[in-house]
């Protein structure tokens, strides 16, 4: 369990660091909402539609309002990380707080405040001595929710980059490594049981008027969050560099081969994993990461907007040279292989349906399921397809890419949007269909660094071996030696795996 210690204290201080600001945010708001029943109406309703927003979605808007002030106002505010995390999840903080704190000083007895007014009490001697303390165990029990919320949400901060206990959650998913999902899920549950317990002891003190009790459970709560803050007294080292990388093994496996090969050369790596695509770019030309594999056809269609097909020996020139002029961010080069979008059935129905085309597969369409990655269906890539090959498949789902391969073993889909340079493809025999028209961009493997990276010769010069090293059959393999069900590698064992492989060529 050693290896939960580090996301352990990284949720701890980011829950910790929420709820101390949705507190600020919502005790303020719920004493002017309770004398103001305006206030309280427009208070109330824009927290419950906070409320109504997935976390997801949330933490992920926060980012491209981060970078966007982050320009406004020339640089120096963190799109990526804790920040967007912490203001996602303190949002989500206020509701519970404020509704409690309102309903709580909102049905105070009016005999108990009239004798307050009676006896000469100012305002603020009558909210001190007379509503608080009244209100207190209502609104702790508000506290209480907040935190188990603030606790179970922050597993999902590892979608912007911000370590956490979603850390293992997310690549115990992508990896099929279940038991690095339980121990995640369970370090969450566990936090998130242990804090409900204090501050609901904390609370019984205050119902029954033993305050002791109740600042004994809140220091053993402090106590705990001080321990998750000492790794931070610690200097941080001179030469980190911040590795980030995609939610799937692929991306895994070349983050810890990146990784080796700049420790290998004195550096201190850290990992920003389970990153979108519509975050890593953007992470990458802003600096908050350094290095990341990403793919030629992903940053044609996304980021440069490009509806055209070049070569490679055109497509990776244009792309860095967009990439410097616009970031000043660099492609190292290509790593040898492509992990291109295909199309894939179990050969048994392609062979049975005489499907060996995107055409054949357009006029068996309306007969099939379609199964895609979470992107595939949003992105240009398949607009390009259904242009050159109309079609309308019966139905069509999206799934984590684990889950995809399975749902077409299962017959649960019959068509995948498969990768090239999955293991899956030759392990699950699949057939892959052909492309005739050219209707799907290459997808080489690039190695992209940060504006700063990009003038450091060193850091260069540690990962140039890596170019053109890949061929598509040995990275097939290390993922599939993370992928298998049984036997199974970790990322860094298949990363350690494929570095062994290309030493050896």
């Amino acid at each position: 369990m050693t290896d939960l210690l580090a996301p352990l204290a990284a949720h701890v201080q980011l829950a910790a660091a929420a709820l101390l600001l949705g507190l600020l945010i919502a005790l303020p708001l719920t004493l002017w909402a309770s004398r103001n029943a305006r206030v309280a109406q427009i208070a109330l309703g824009a927290a419950s539609l906070v409320q109504t927003i997935p976390a997801l979605a949330l933490l992920a808007l926060f980012y491209p309002i981060l970078l966007w002030l982050s320009g406004w106002v020339g640089g120096g505010i963190p799109a990526l990380g804790f920040l967007p995390a912490l203001l996602a999840l303190a949002l989500y903080a206020v509701l519970p707080i404020l509704r409690n704190g309102v309903t709580g000083l909102a049905n105070l007895d009016p005999a108990v405040l009239e004798a307050a007014d009676g006896v000469g009490m100012s305002a603020g001697q009558k909210l001190r001595l007379v509503e608080l303390p009244l209100v207190a165990p209502v609104l702790m029990a508000g506290i209480r929710t907040a935190a188990v919320w603030t606790i179970g949400a922050a597993t999902l901060s590892t979608t912007v980059g911000q370590p956490s206990l979603g850390d293992p959650i997310f690549a115990g998913l992508q990896t099929q490594n279940w038991a690095l999902v339980l121990k995640g899920c369970a370090a969450a549950a566990g936090l998130a049981l242990v804090t409900d317990m204090l501050l609901a002891w904390a609370e019984r003190g205050i119902r029954q008027r033993k305050p002791r009790q109740s600042w004994l459970a809140l220091a053993i709560v402090f106590s705990g969050v001080g321990l998750s803050c000492l790794p931070l007294l610690h200097a941080a080292p001179r030469q980190v560099v911040t590795i980030g990388a995609k939610n799937f093994s692929e991306q895994y496996i070349l983050a810890r081969l990146i990784g080796s090969r700049l420790e290998a050369a004195g550096y201190t790596v850290r990992y920003r994993e389970g990153l979108g695509s519509a975050v890593i770019y953007r992470s990458l030309a802003s600096g908050d990461i350094d290095v990341y594999v990403d793919y030629a056809g992903t940053l044609w269609a996304n980021e440069m907007k490009r509806t055209d097909i070049l070569p490679p020996a055109k497509m990776i020139p244009a792309i860095d040279t967009w990439m410097q002029r616009t970031s000043g961010a660099h492609v190292l080069g290509s790593l040898g292989f492509e992990n291109a979008y295909v199309f894939a059935m179990r050969s048994t129905d392609a062979k049975a349906r005489r499907i060996a085309t995107l055409a054949d597969l357009a006029q068996a369409s309306p007969q099939l399921r379609l199964g895609s990655d979470l992107e595939f269906l949003e992105r240009p890539e398949w607009k390009s397809v259904k242009a050159a090959y109309p079609m309308a498949f019966a139905q069509s789902r999206a799934f984590s890419p684990t889950f995809m391969y399975r749902a077409l073993q299962s017959g649960t889909v019959d068509v995948i949007s498969a990768f090239s340079s999955d293991g899956r493809i030759a392990a699950d025999k699949l057939a892959v269909l052909r492309d005739p028209k050219g209707a799907i961009a290459r997808y080489d493997a690039l190695l992209l660094l940060s504006p700063r990276r990009a003038k450091d010769d060193t850091f260069a010069k540690a990962l140039r071996p890596l170019i053109d090293s890949i061929p598509v059959e040995k990275m097939q393999n290390a993922n599939y030696t993370v992928d298998r069900d049984s036997d199974k590698l970790t990322p860094q064992q298949g990363a350690q795996k494929l570095d062994a492989a290309i030493r050896r060529k």
